[in-house]
Order: structure tokens, then C-alpha cells, then sequence
């Protein structure tokens, strides 16, 4: 088959690769219905993760069911599922608390960009629908298996709750989402804060009451205008610079709650800054598989519809443009259809 491969900064591939197979009784192959470039795959595509060989890519899939190892219980050929970017055994002490990106036995996904993949730990990974979703459903589910989720975990971490005030800081897919999931568990407020026509719209589309500019000091300072001094309640920082996480925490009151999912880079916390804060802080790769369950279930009874952040699909073959397009912003995040 031919898949995608990363060689180096701004070097993807669509090239031949051997077909995958099962190794361990506990894998499964599926043959992909959907994939699509992730934001965080932009780090190492823009050379700030350097990678010393081809890589392949792709971490966020959905599709059918084609072989299942001889373990593998939960899930059989023909089923349409939904996976996390990280295999767990959700068995494990860890993935009992609800971190299965924690798993004591996790594996990272990491070859999704391709039309054939091999999942480990498939019953403790994948979530079957009930039935084989039209095409319609697609995009919705490829977005749950993960930058729904993380938006949903970081709205989770952040203690969001019903009639709170809610900030986000970072309008990418996830952030998006977030507002989106802030939205379905009841925030009253909603603070999106972006610079960008098109991404400021679909915010408000999806829950957004406020829309904020500024960013750095000038982005805590009226965040503070519009809360009346006090800072928000919840705010969910979905970047993973220095400059969006203290713009996250000093935007938030005493008490409240920061939920981080941007993957960080270069990111330092002054200790005694940090103290006098007051504010909790709780993140990391979201546990996507907790959350699995009830946001199939949310897309599948059209309660909400996440698969609009994809504004750009492509074919699998043209998964350069795709990553060029979200690279220079031409697209929130593009679809990659086999």
C-alpha cells in the first residue's frame, strides 16, 4: 500500500509501504474510512520535533474492522469503530482512574495516514458503533477519536460546569471543540479568543458568547474588562506556548480552574508567579477513550455535529497539500479520505 511518511521539515511522502499485519493476538486491522493531519503534527512537520528517519504519520482514524487477533473480543471484521491516539488495555490501574493515555501498557499511534492500520490492544482501544454510520456521520466520528476529545478533556480539566464563565485560548480544531464542549456542559459564558474571521465565526456557531483579540498582557487585560476584574472561571489553553499558558493563567480567578491540552513547547512556570496564582491546573494528552462512549453517542443522535471544523478534504494520495494548507493557515484542519 502507499502511506504517508515524514522525512524531514516540510517533506511528506505518499510512498510504498508493506501492508500491515497482525502480530499480536490483541491487534486488529482496519481498513480506514477517514484520517486527517493533526495540528500537533505540525510540530515535527515545521522541524521543532526533529525526526531522524521516515516517519509515518496519522494518529486520528475511524473505520472497518477487516481482521481481529486471535485474543480480541470486543470487536469483529465488518464492525465500524472509533480509536484513541494512544492504545490502552483499559484494564490497568490508570486506565481504571480514567487516564488511559497513562495506560501502564500504552502504545502511540502513529501510522493513521495510510489506508490500511494495525490497532494494539484493540479491546481496550477501539469503540464500535452500533451499526455501519452513513457517510454523513464520517466526519464527526473521525473527529471524536481526537480532537474532539481533547477538546472535551480540556473542558473537563477545567472544571467546567453549568453557568460558569469559560475562556479558551487557542482557535485551532481543538479549540473550536472546546468551545463546543464547554457549550454542552452548560457554560453560560464563552470567551473564544482569536484573531480570524472564518475560525471567530464557527466559534460563535459553536457556543461562543465573546470574542477576544488581544493576546498576551493585552489578552488577560480584557479578558478582566469583561469579567469585571475578576478573571474567568474555566479557561482551557489548547496552544502549548509560554506566551498562551500565562495568558491562560493570569486570565483566570483565584479558584478557578486551567485545563491545558496544547502540547508544550518551551513552556516554563515561575514558581513564586505560579503561588500566588491561586488557580488549579490539570492537562496532558487527553485520555480520549474515557470520553469515547458518550461523544459517539452524542454524534449519532445529531446532538452536535464536531466534523465541521474539517474545511478541507483531500484525498490520502494529496496529504502534502494538506499539511501545506494547515501550515500556512490556509485551513483549520483538513480530511484525508482514502
Amino acid at each position: 500500500m502507499k502511506a504517508t511518511m515524514l522525512y524531514g521539515p516540510r517533506d511528506v511522502r505518499f510512498e510504498e509501504r508493506e501492508d500491515p499485519k497482525i502480530i499480536q493476538p490483541t491487534d486488529a486491522i482496519i481498513r480506514i474510512s477517514a484520517t486527517c493531519v493533526c495540528g500537533s503534527d505540525l510540530w515535527p512537520y515545521r522541524g521543532i520535533n526533529p525526526i531522524t528517519q521516515p516517519t509515518p504519520m496519522g494518529h486520528e482514524y475511524c473505520g472497518i474492522v477487516e481482521e481481529v487477533g486471535s485474543a480480541v473480543k470486543t470487536v469483529k471484521p465488518g464492525q465500524f469503530v472509533i480509536g484513541s491516539f494512544f492504545a490502552s488495555d483499559n484494564t490497568c490501574p490508570h486506565c481504571q482512574a480514567g487516564y488511559q493515555t497513562s495506560c501502564q501498557h500504552k502504545e502511540f499511534i502513529s501510522a493513521a495516514q495510510a489506508p490500511i492500520m494495525r490497532v494494539p490492544l484493540v479491546d481496550g482501544t477501539l469503540v464500535a458503533t452500533p451499526d455501519v454510520p452513513s457517510g454523513d456521520f464520517i466526519p464527526s466520528l473521525l473527529a471524536v477519536s481526537d480532537v474532539l476529545g481533547t477538546g472535551w478533556f480540556a473542558a473537563a480539566a477545567a472544571n467546567v460546569k453549568p453557568g460558569k464563565t469559560v475562556a479558551v485560548v487557542g482557535d485551532g480544531a481543538v479549540g473550536l471543540l472546546g468551545i463546543l464542549s464547554a457549550k454542552q456542559m452548560g457554560a453560560e459564558r464563552i470567551i473564544a479568543m482569536s484573531r480570524h474571521a472564518s475560525r471567530q465565526k464557527l466559534a460563535r456557531e459553536f457556543g461562543a458568547t465573546d470574542i477576544v483579540t488581544e493576546r498576551g498582557n493585552e489578552g488577560v487585560e480584557r479578558i478582566k474588562e469583561l469579567t469585571k476584574g475578576i478573571g474567568v472561571d474555566s479557561m482551557l489553553e489548547c496552544v502549548g506556548t509560554q506566551q498562551s499558558m500565562m495568558q491562560a493563567i493570569h486570565s483566570t480567578r483565584p479558584g478557578g480552574y486551567v485545563g491545558y491540552v496544547g502540547v508544550p513547547h518551551g513552556v516554563e512556570l515561575n514558581d513564586e508567579e505560579l503561588f500566588f496564582t491561586h488557580v488549579h491546573l490539570h492537562g496532558g494528552p487527553a485520555p480520549v477513550r474515557r470520553f469515547l462512549p458518550k461523544l459517539i453517542d452524542l454524534v449519532l443522535n445529531g446532538k452536535i455535529n464536531p466534523g465541521r471544523v474539517f474545511d478541507l478534504t483531500l484525498p490520502l494520495a494529496q496529504v502534502a497539500e494538506g499539511y501545506r494548507a494547515m501550515d500556512e493557515r490556509r485551513a483549520i484542519k483538513t480530511l484525508l479520505r482514502p
